[in-house]
């Protein structure tokens, strides 16, 4: 089930749940960097897990404004559904949800076989301060702490989906050598085969005429 959220942000900027830092309409100098980089620009489909209403909406309206294509889940299981028809490029949970903690989310998504290559970044409270251990040595592939500048998550994030896309890449290049690996492999045991048979033919030409010159030098002796 997808959230719809007013566009306020006063509330979550009072709370200090997010940074403004660099924020002037999402074009700071994080984001003029990023342009600079070829290849990092396309749109980015991510989603967002939050118990939290306000953090939802704040983080939908700044990551829409930066170009991705942004998902919204109240919990661990609406986030678990929504992967059953959607593929992710990147997910990014709240750790301290009461209804299905961001660790045991991030679990159940991996053990679902759902992410289809999706990277994942948890996100905690900077007095939580063991939480980037946690969620790093149970699987995330990144950690932030709130509050954070949105110009320094959003490199972030291109740049985790830049490294998966290239590892893919890679894992496609080497699934293509092996293949070729492997019909090399099946050419040469071809070909091994045929010239063995055409050994075993020669032999067994070898041998007729041998056989024939014995039969006409017995022929001939009996003359």
């Amino acid at each position: 089930m997808r959230l719809i959220f007013p566009g306020g942000l006063n509330k979550a900027e009072a709370m200090g749940i997010f940074r403004r830092d660099g924020m002037s309409g999402g074009q700071g100098p994080g984001t003029e960097q990023v342009a600079d980089e070829p290849g990092l620009q396309r749109r980015i489909r991510m989603l967002v897990v939050d118990e939290d209403p306000t953090a939802l909406s704040v983080m939908s309206r700044r990551l829409t404004h930066m170009g991705h294509d942004v998902v919204l889940a109240e919990n661990g299981f609406v986030a678990l559904s929504l992967m059953q028809a959607q593929r992710f490029d990147v997910i990014l949970i709240d750790m301290m949800m009461s209804m299905l903690p961001g660790v045991d989310t991030m679990k159940k998504m991996r053990a679902s076989g759902l992410l289809a290559g999706a990277m994942i970044i948890m996100i905690s409270g900077r007095s939580e301060s063991h939480a980037a251990v946690v969620a790093l040595s149970e699987g995330a592939d990144d950690h932030i702490v709130k509050p954070f500048d949105f110009d320094v998550l959003d490199i972030r994030i291109r740049r985790l989906v830049a490294r998966a896309e290239e590892m893919n890449q890679l894992a496609r290049h080497n699934a293509l050598l092996d293949a070729r690996i492997a019909r090399r492999a099946i050419e040469l045991g071809e070909t091994r085969a045929e010239l063995e048979a055409l050994h075993a033919d020669r032999t067994r030409l070898v041998q007729s005429i041998q056989a024939l010159h014995d039969e006409l030098q017995r022929l001939s002796a009996g003359n």
